[in-house]
């Protein structure tokens, strides 16, 4: 059932734009952290997510991850990227959410309109990521959220954005 509501989600995304001139970005939360530490691993069920992520993205096409200096986002989508075999950039959060958030939308808007963009984040991110790039509607994020998956298509004239979920879902908070 998950793989096919992020299946809806990325058709929905790819038919209301012109393909010539979209670039699709799929925002995710990392999975879930093996413990509470600054900078943990992920925990089994994190890593069973991530590779969920690797089999929801398989058919994708994906062409740029962006991920953060914390661990857990490059553990995240290491399973993705050894599907795909995109780039990896890593981007600061030095100077605050904001200043990250801005770094990478302005990573993301360089990229050619073809690209097709992984973005792992953390819940205090993905939903101003997801808005800054066009999704005005994302819902602030949990603690406990990790299966939210938002894909947007981006033309020169806006932006369109469909959420679904993947995985297993959310553990209780």
């Amino acid at each position: 059932m998950k793989k096919l509501i992020l299946a809806m989600a990325m058709a929905m995304a790819t038919t209301l734009a012109c393909p010539a001139a979209a670039q699709t970005v799929i925002v995710v939360r990392h999975a879930e952290k093996a413990e509470q530490s600054a900078d943990p691993v992920l925990s089994d069920l994190g890593e069973a997510r991530a590779a969920a992520l690797a089999e929801a993205l398989a058919g994708a096409g994906v062409t740029q991850v962006f991920v953060t200096p914390l661990q857990r986002t490059a553990l995240t989508a290491v399973p993705s990227e050894a599907a795909t075999g995109p780039e990896v950039v890593i981007v600061s959060l030095e100077g605050g959410a904001g200043a990250h958030v801005a770094r990478l939308v302005a990573g993301v808007r360089q990229l050619p309109a073809e690209a097709v963009v992984l973005v792992v984040g953390h819940s205090n991110t993905v939903p101003d990521i997801a808005r800054a790039l066009g999704a005005s509607d994302a819902a602030p994020m949990s603690e406990c959220e990790y299966d939210r998956l938002t894909v947007l298509t981006l033309t020169p004239t806006g932006a369109h954005a469909v959420t679904g979920r993947y995985g297993a879902p959310n553990p209780p908070c």
